[in-house]
């Protein structure tokens, strides 16, 4: 996955927050769930709000972390070759051109990139949450640890794609708000059209020139690896628990690969219906 050495990037699209280093606490989330403390709680909780705009609580005050000056660090495709932070910036540059030429109701929205805390219109978020959309500010919300723990806590391989496949997810979100499919959707429908959206993307990024070539199919390894990484059934197995579909609220491995495979094989949002990825 290799950007264009002199494609022009929009560093405008992404903004470095810093972070509090500490991290943060929530008191509730959505439906009255408490999020306790470590072990398997912690890591259901995870699950729960990872690659979901659900978020609330209060962060713990703590000393914050300077923000990088994206705009100069990013520049050119070269320069996203060689940062993680301009690879985001690359990344959602990409995935804002496709959209807005396929939508004409499409309007850009920023990435948020922080560390430990961080306050949004939808309330405060912690790195626990992992990637979010936020309706309330239509703002895309990332701590870039959550990559690490993709691998280290649900043991996916990884790489710049299974990144890749995360963030367009979560502009899967945006674009579902924008045409008002946020709202009285069910939750598992509602996350696996963002899957097959993100694979919409993928099919058609290189034409978008951002991109040195078309994604190789171990690029798309990497997105399915990462798909099937976060299935709710999965998650439940690693935690220690049976695997309950009633509880869903991403869908399983099976459903999360197969919806990213009819977005990356039609390269059509229209065969996105939720009723048809069920």
């Amino acid at each position: 996955m290799d950007f264009r050495d002199d494609v022009n990037l929009d560093a405008s699209q992404v903004q470095d927050a810093g972070g509090r280093g500490g991290g943060g606490r929530f008191p509730g989330g959505p439906g009255g769930m408490v999020i306790g403390g470590g072990g398997i709680v912690t890591l259901i909780a995870f699950v729960l709000f990872a690659l979901l705009g659900n978020v609330g609580g209060e962060p713990e005050p703590a000393q914050r972390q300077p923000p990088a000056n994206l705009a100069e660090q990013c520049r050119t495709g070269r320069d996203a070759d060689q940062s993680e932070k301009c690879q985001v910036v690359g990344v959602v540059n990409s995935i804002q051109d496709y959209w807005k030429k396929e939508l004409p109701e499409y309007t850009t929205a920023k990435t948020v990139l922080y560390t430990g805390g961080v306050r949004t219109a939808c309330g405060a978020a912690d790195s626990s949450v992992g990637p979010f959309y936020c309706p309330g500010d239509q703002r895309v919300y990332l701590d870039l640890s959550f990559f690490d723990q993709l691998r280290t806590q649900f043991g996916a391989q990884g790489g710049p794609f299974a990144q890749a496949y995360v963030i367009a997810h979560e502009y899967g979100h945006h674009v579902q708000n924008l045409l008002g499919a946020l709202e009285g959707g069910g939750s598992v429908a509602t996350e696996l059209q963002a899957d097959c959206y993100a694979g919409v993307w993928a099919r058609n990024a290189y034409e978008g020139g951002f991109y040195e070539q078309r994604f190789t199919d171990a690029d798309i390894a990497q997105a399915l690896d990462a798909a099937a990484a976060v299935g709710d059934d999965r998650i439940q197995r690693r935690s220690g628990g049976r695997v309950d579909p009633e509880s869903f609220t991403h869908g399983s491995s099976q459903q999360r690969v197969a919806a990213f495979q009819v977005g990356y094989k039609t390269g059509q949002p229209g065969r996105c219906a939720p009723s048809d990825l069920l």
